[in-house]
């Protein structure tokens, strides 16, 4: 059986820039493609970035028992992993790389212990993590509020993880992430 990267982090932390990185980096790994209720940005494209659902749909998917796991992140902003998704990586032979938030990952872990490896992506601090998200431009106030409300609860997770990769300087922060990867497939 192949093996799960799984990379989580608060919001602003890095994750998604560390992922496309080590996709790019190592022809073995394929993204999984997450599901969610968020309004999709003017870049992404459904299918590609995220499986776009209204809350409905989503909602009929936990009742079918579809994800891997799913969590609503916020009121009814809800983020999951497909079982097909999962499945239809595997059948490609490919380790798949997922970008999700913190409580997912350690639930992906719970589901597939001997597969899963976890890396824990840390921003030197909190102001770090505040000032990233609000470059970005991506979050309104209400949002950006929740989300740095949320970030301590997310920091609390961090030593059930495999790996921190704190992520201060992005050069050294890629590196240590190819280094992770080297290692767990011993290249």
């Amino acid at each position: 059986m192949s093996k799960l990267y799984v990379f989580a982090a608060p919001s602003g932390a890095g994750k998604t820039t560390i992922v496309q990185h080590l996709l790019s980096k190592f022809n073995h790994l394929a993204f999984s493609i997450s599901a969610t209720t968020r309004p999709k940005r003017d870049h992404e494209v459904d299918g590609k970035h995220y499986h776009f659902l209204s809350a409905h749909d989503f909602r009929q998917k936990i009742k079918d028992e579809a994800f891997v796991e799913w969590e609503e992140v916020y009121p009814n902003r809800y983020y999951g992993t497909l079982k097909s998704e999962v499945r239809r990586l595997w059948d490609l032979n490919k380790d798949i790389l997922f970008d999700i938030d913190v409580k997912g990952a350690l639930n992906i872990k719970n589901c597939y212990p001997k597969e899963c490896l976890t890396v824990f992506v840390k921003p030197p601090s909190i102001d770090t993590l505040i000032k990233r998200l609000k470059l970005r431009n991506t979050e309104d106030t209400d949002s950006l509020k929740t989300r740095i409300s949320r970030m301590k609860e997310e920091f609390s997770y961090e030593k059930e993880f495999d790996y921190i990769l704190i992520n201060d300087i992005l050069d050294v922060a890629l590196t240590e992430a190819e280094r992770i990867i080297k290692h767990e497939v011993n290249i």
